[in-house]
């Protein structure tokens, strides 16, 4: 009888204690170890090397309790771009671990040199663009050792990424929402359903059809598309700014993408459905330098052959009128009055019925 008593006891404390704990494992990232129903802040490290100093990218892990998908939501890949860094703090302290079932890796800033030197667009160290440095390089300048840190330690141990922008100094930009299609890309379908969660009015499909389109200047959205993980371009905010509205829009869409990845077990926020859709977008780009003045700053449908804008020279000559080149709808651009010849003055989303 009591060989018979232990063994149902047994019994009833395997049924009875949870397995969670033999299913979950710690979460590896760099050099520490998360456990699970827990929150951890740290930097990776960012080795010096040569003359350029070294530095850091902190990131904050939520490690849930249970196993699940792990999504990486970046922020600050330039450094100028506030709304989504300030988001990714705002972040951090709303979601408990323990409510997750799957873990949340927040770049709070990819690009430490670029926020502190006030400097956007470039790593004011070596001068390069971070987002066209992917996968980047261990023995590369500061901004290749950066990216070679995030593609390892982040992006590779993600199942979604979520690249976080907006429009930085002199820069406008109309919210919109990136997803990567095509057949270089992954889930396609679940990409789009995280991409609608943001409650944007535009979305764009980018379709990866080439490995030269993943290769050329590959942005971290498009690392993600290298690392074979569904990946969304986020852009909120422009001109430097950091409305409210900027923030909160980004904060609800992070939040909404973790249930309906079904990592937070949170209802989704109510978000109005997207309003335009585009096939890719093509660039209006200048061929000169000097000021830039836009011939409407507020117009954002154009049809082919609308004057977008003129630039003048150092000594105050006119030199070029851009033109669109195509009918679309002008997602982002610059205001002026710097301009650089190669830049673009304005980026056109090609509409679409549908895809």
């Amino acid at each position: 009888m009591y060989v018979l008593r232990s063994i149902f006891v047994t019994l009833f404390a395997l049924i009875a204690v949870p397995t969670l704990a033999a299913d979950v494992q710690p979460f590896t990232i760099g050099d520490q170890i998360i456990a699970p129903g827990t929150r951890a802040d740290l930097r990776l490290a960012v080795p010096a090397r040569g003359d350029e100093p070294g530095t850091f990218i902190p990131v904050t892990i939520l490690h849930g309790d249970e196993a699940g998908p792990v999504l990486a939501a970046v922020s600050g890949v330039h450094g100028f771009e506030f709304p989504p860094i300030i988001a990714a703090d705002r972040l951090a302290d709303r979601i408990d671990p323990e409510d997750l079932t799957g873990t949340l890796i927040l770049v709070r800033i990819a690009n430490i040199p670029s926020y502190e030197g006030k400097s956007p667009h470039l790593n004011p160290i070596d001068g390069k663009n971070l987002n066209r440095s992917f996968p980047g390089s261990p023995t590369g300048t500061s901004t290749e050792r950066i990216a070679d840190i995030l593609s390892r330690e982040v992006v590779a141990r993600a199942d979604f990424l979520l690249d976080l922008h907006c429009g930085d100094g002199a820069e406008f930009l109309e919210l919109f929402i990136g997803v990567y299609g095509g057949p270089l890309a992954s889930n396609f379908a679940l990409a789009r359903k995280v991409g609608e969660g943001f409650g944007f009015p535009n979305l764009v499909r980018y379709s990866m059809n080439t490995q030269r389109q993943v290769d050329t200047g590959r942005s971290l959205n498009r690392q993600g598309v290298a690392s074979g993980i569904p990946t969304v371009l986020v852009e909120f905010g422009q001109n430097g700014r950091r409305d409210e509205k900027f923030v909160t829009g980004i904060v609800t869409g992070v939040e909404n993408a973790l249930s309906i990845l079904g990592i937070w077990d949170k209802p989704s926020h109510n978000v109005p459905p997207v309003l335009r859709l585009f096939e890719g977008t093509t660039a209006a780009r200048a061929s000169h330098s000097g000021l830039f003045y836009p011939d409407d700053p507020e117009r954002r449908y154009l049809f082919k052959g609308d004057l977008i804008g003129t630039i003048r020279d150092y000594s105050g000559k006119e030199v070029e009128r851009i033109y669109a080149p195509i009918n679309g709808y002008a997602l982002y651009g610059i205001l002026g009055p710097p301009v650089r010849a190669g830049w673009s003055v304005a980026t056109i989303g090609i509409p679409t019925d549908g895809f």
